[in-house]
């Protein structure tokens, strides 16, 4: 039997041609009768329907991802479950790469592959990591979602109907368009 896998991670993975029905068209465009199995979740958590999925597999069976990083998240990981598979007799199907032989070299190539998409995240953290302290130090950052805007006339209009009895601070909050957290903020700035 032939099964897909396609996992996203991020919502920006839809954006960048990894959401999960591009991959699903991507793997059934090559193999039409490919039973595909999908998820969303981060490659650094525990992926349980890809670990109900390898142990699902028989001999014979060919497992289908899209790309490298689908299937794994470590050089480690992609090794373990290389050679699981491998043992059970399934074929693996890396599309942009090519079927996954278990042969020295097939096992070379593979390994420097992981090697270098584990790297090419690696770097990607560092960037990131590096690009928020430089902004860190801008007087002006600051760090989470941009703030609601919020009425200031409308607040204090509704801040006397809440200390008057007349509303909730749910009800006042949400006329406002900000959570009662953010009401209390506001509230102890006063």
């Amino acid at each position: 039997m032939i099964y897909g896998y396609a996992r996203v991670s991020t919502k920006g993975q839809a954006k960048n041609g990894n959401s999960l029905e591009e991959q699903k068209e991507v793997i059934l465009s090559r193999y039409p009768t490919a039973k595909i199995v999908s998820e969303a979740s981060s490659g650094a958590k525990y992926r349980t329907v890809f670990s109900e999925l390898v142990q699902q597999l028989q001999r014979g069976d060919v497992l289908v991802v899209t790309k490298l990083d689908r299937f794994c998240r470590t050089t480690k990981e992609g090794l373990q479950y290389i050679d699981e598979l491998m043992a059970k007799g399934v074929s693996i199907h890396i599309l942009n790469m090519g079927l996954i032989e278990d042969t020295a070299m097939g096992r070379l190539i593979v390994t420097n592959l992981l090697a270098f998409a584990e790297f090419e995240r690696a770097m990607i953290v560092e960037r990131t990591q590096s690009g928020k302290e430089i902004a860190k130090q801008n007087p002006n950052y600051r760090e989470g979602r941009k703030p609601k805007k919020y009425n200031v006339k409308k607040f204090a209009e509704l801040y006397e109907k809440v200390c008057d009895g007349y509303k909730t601070v749910a009800e006042a909050a949400n006329e406002l368009g900000i959570s009662r957290a953010k009401w209390y903020r506001i509230t102890n700035d006063i």
